[in-house]
């Protein structure tokens, strides 16, 4: 294979084969082939396409039982032992409110979809992996040992497509949403008049102003950087303390939240995991190029997040504290955050 010569479905099998303890999205980013792809390869040996439809998907959901779901970014894996419960669909967005799985959807994004079928000695793992139109992963459920088997088996039968090619063409998106030089007295202006943090996004829209640009120009008041590390000590923190946080992990198909403690927090190498017994977290640290501290109104009082974002501008992860609408927030939430160390402390 050349630079400018695309692998065919034999030969991403037979790197696979060669490279067998290799991360899937590496292989993906060796052979420079969407992990679509990569999975698409499969079909006929340990893959079935099937359709994509995510609210489709979501109305059969809940008879799988207990399922791992999987939400990732290219720097942050994010997985939620549960049951797919309390399920609102819409044209636009859709949302799962149970007590672990908890998700917004964007069905437009969610554009294929594969049953796969994996076999590690007398080990049988089973999963439905969705991809948007660029091959990249918007959503992914691995059934677990107490999964409902025929419920995945009646989904795979019902959802299983005419088309069972092997290939798979991406499909790039090259709009890119238009953003201008920062307002500062309109953004503190508007930033101040909310009431509800959900109306962030709005405000940016109105305002062409991407996230970072926001909370880099909005002023010490409202937003302030801490270390780029700060993420551990936040964990740890809310550890030691046992204080519930949310923490939310997407990308352009699908939000996912952990709302809870978070106890057992392992660094290994660049990688800061969270091992828990129904979440899992694993976040490139050193993907982090900035952190902040961002305080939002509402009727309620200010909330508090910390954001997470890469060279690129692109959030990464964020975190709150568990508030119920009505209540303001926590004391030792805002305490956590108080303590992040700013970018020129120097570490302890």
């Amino acid at each position: 294979m050349t630079e400018t010569t695309r692998p065919t479905p034999a030969e991403i099998r037979a790197f696979r084969a060669d490279n067998p303890k290799m991360r899937e999205r590496d292989i993906a980013a060796q052979l420079d082939i969407s992990e679509a792809a990569l999975v698409a390869a499969e079909v006929g040996l340990t893959a079935i396409r099937i359709d994509a439809d995510a609210n489709r998907f979501l109305e059969r959901a809940e008879a799988l039982g207990e399922i791992m779901a999987l939400t990732r970014n290219e720097s942050v894996v994010h997985e939620k032992i549960g049951v797919f419960e309390k399920i609102t669909t819409g044209k636009h967005a859709s949302i799962v409110l149970g007590e672990n799985i908890d998700l917004r959807i964007f069905p437009g994004t969610w554009a294929h979809g594969f049953a796969v079928t994996k076999t590690d000695g007398d080990q049988v793992r089973r999963s439905l992996q969705f991809f948007d139109k660029a091959g990249m992963a918007v959503h992914k459920v691995h059934l677990r040992p107490a999964s409902n088997l025929e419920a995945y088996e009646a989904i795979v039968a019902d959802f299983r497509l005419e088309d069972q090619s092997q290939d798979f063409v991406e499909i790039v998106s090259t709009k890119v949403e238009e953003t201008g030089p920062v307002d500062v007295a309109a953004l503190r202006e508007n930033w101040a008049a909310m009431t509800d943090t959900h109306q962030f996004f709005g405000l940016l829209r109105k305002l062409k102003i991407a996230r970072q640009d926001a909370v880099r120009s909005v002023g010490e008041d409202f937003a302030h950087e801490v270390r780029a590390d700060a993420v551990g000590d936040l964990l740890r923190g809310a550890a030691e303390r046992d204080v519930d946080i949310m923490c939310f992990v997407g990308n352009h198909g699908t939000i996912q939240i952990h709302t809870g403690t978070v106890k057992n927090i392992q660094p290994m190498g660049p990688w800061l995991n969270v091992m828990d017994p129904t979440f899992h977290m694993h976040l490139r640290m050193d993907h982090i190029a900035e952190c902040w501290v961002v305080r939002k109104p509402t009727v309620d009082g200010f909330v508090t997040s910390l954001e997470a974002y890469d060279a690129s501008g692109e959030m990464i992860i964020q975190f709150f504290g568990k508030r119920k609408e009505g209540m303001t927030e926590r004391a030792d939430w805002r305490e956590i955050l108080d303590s992040l160390p700013r970018p020129n402390s120097v570490a302890a």
